[in-house]
């Protein structure tokens, strides 16, 4: 099999560390004479970012519905995923931004009213893009950049978990036990784990040709069960050891397992944990309750855009707030769904709001 080769970041490749409560909070929001676009600054020390939301919009005529998931190629290429509304199946469901913010080309309407995950992997045969479809679509595909599709993949009837139908006409089956996969996760010799967040509350193991192979966890609170595991990572920080970390987002934490699917350790000290991205030592995690937080060399955390009165006003009223624009704050978040790094060390976040933002934090 031809090795498979990686870039700098999660999209790419990376690994992850741990927190607890203890962990440094930053709560610091302030303005800086020297930043531009917002103007606000959050974080400290090594760990400060100038904030813009809205760094990148679609063109006219297009509009987003609901921003899921961000993913950045070699040559620094913004890639967002939107749910988009089923009932507009010709507009586009991914976006493409240059490293200046400028809109380059949209495809993608396959992926209309459920588009969701997103990566970007740098393979032998060149850079390919791994999607997944949830709600009506309940399906994964590879495309390439350009949006063209090499496969795509439904439900796994061999892993004993769906019901008959499941595959051959996903849209017509709904219960507890349907397919509705969230994101990926990357091993070297491009086999990879797809996570069943809002389905099945599973995650399966395939080839790097896409073939099932086996299946971990079930629903639960235990060590190795999942409430939503809506995120996925390989960390291999320590050489010959490499873990799946899973961002079990209804239960509140991480958990690291191993290739096999038995359970290593768990780190709370969340909200809910969407997903994960890392670069060199930092472990960023994007959390849907109005936070991002990196996780150091140390496992300490840090929290950027902490204030618990402001996640009160963003949970109140059933979330109310994800559909206020008007009442947004420069600098804090709503509902953190993905993040990124790019090769620089800077940031991008997609939020599940309404309208949709994306925001680029600069390293400063």
């Amino acid at each position: 099999m031809n090795k498979i080769t990686y870039p700098w970041s999660r999209r790419h490749f990376l690994s992850t560390t741990a927190a607890s409560l203890g962990g440094l909070n930053l709560l610091t929001t302030r303005k800086s004479a020297a930043a531009s676009g917002n103007g606000v600054v959050i974080g400290e020390g090594e760990h400060q970012y100038e904030v813009t939301h809205d760094w990148v919009v679609p063109p006219a005529p297009y509009t987003w519905q609901t921003t899921h998931n961000v993913a950045v190629d070699s040559e620094n290429r913004l890639y967002v995923i939107h749910e988009g509304r089923v009932e507009q199946p010709e507009h586009p469901s991914i976006f493409v931004f240059d490293e200046k913010g400028q809109f380059i080309k949209a495809f993608g309407g396959e992926f209309q009213g459920g588009g969701h995950g997103l990566e970007v992997r740098k393979e032998e045969g060149g850079e390919f893009l791994y999607v997944t479809g949830y709600q009506h679509l309940k399906k994964f595909a590879k495309l390439t950049l350009d949006g063209e599709r090499v496969w795509e993949k439904f439900a796994p009837m061999e892993s004993g978990v769906y019901v008959e139908g499941e595959a051959s006409h996903p849209e017509k089956i709904w219960g507890r036990d349907r397919f509705l996969p969230t994101n990926f996760a990357f091993l070297p010799d491009g086999s990879f784990f797809v996570a069943d967040g809002y389905g099945a509350h599973t995650i399966h193991h395939y080839n790097a040709a896409g073939e099932w192979q086996k299946k971990i966890g079930a629903t639960g609170k235990a060590d190795g069960q999942f409430n939503l595991p809506h995120g996925l990572w390989i960390d291999d920080r320590k050489a010959g050891d490499p873990l799946l970390v899973v961002a079990d987002r209804a239960n509140g934490r991480l958990q690291w397992l191993d290739l096999d699917g038995k359970h290593r350790r768990t780190l709370t000290d969340f909200f809910l944990p969407a997903n994960v991205d890392r670069r060199g030592d930092l472990l960023l995690v994007p959390d849907l309750s109005a936070r991002i937080t990196l996780l150091d060399a140390n496992d300490k955390t840090i929290h950027l855009g902490e204030d618990p009165a402001w996640r009160e006003a963003v949970l109140k009223d059933k979330k109310a707030m994800r559909k206020s624009p008007g009442d947004w704050v420069s600098g804090k978040f709503v509902h953190p769904h993905d993040a990124c790094f790019d090769s620089e060390g800077n940031i991008f976040v997609a939020e599940w709001v309404a309208t949709g933002r994306i925001s680029k934090l600069r390293k400063v």
